[in-house]
């Protein structure tokens, strides 16, 4: 699998978010082609949770509506971890089960330096997979 490729200003408003909503898990969708980040959906914890975080049925379900709208993909569902390394905790293993998708983590643990790594998690087997952030258009 090739590397999941975000926009430097998506990456940007990622973390914003993520900033923002600390201490409470911010979390979204990625939506694009072949790979490459073109629509960034912010989503409400509904939890409110500093530790997990779930999606608000009927965001999801507006946001499937226009991903397919547009003729785009789910590439990605991302959350941020404002006090713990970007890493899946057994939580997030516990509730990944969007399959074909990456789990994207935005770690604010070192608030000058955050981290954004992504993973796949299928039947409790997490593996890294590459994100990288580009500058281009």
């Amino acid at each position: 699998m090739s590397a999941l490729e975000i926009r430097q200003e998506i990456f940007v408003e990622m973390l914003a978010q993520a900033r923002a909503e600390a201490p409470i898990e911010a979390c979204g969708i990625l939506a694009g082609h072949e790979n490459r980040v073109l629509e960034l959906y912010k989503m409400t914890n509904s939890d409110q949770s500093t530790d997990h975080f779930m999606m608000a049925p009927e965001e999801q379900f507006a946001v499937v509506k226009d991903i397919r709208t547009k003729g785009l993909e789910m590439l990605a569902i991302y959350h941020s971890h404002p006090e713990t390394p970007a890493r899946p905790s057994a939580e997030d293993v516990r509730l990944a089960l969007t399959p074909e998708v990456l789990y994207v983590i935005v770690s604010l643990q070192e608030p000058a330096k955050p981290q954004i790594r992504g993973f796949t998690i299928e039947a409790d087997v997490v593996a890294e997979s590459a994100v990288k952030i580009i500058e281009e258009n």
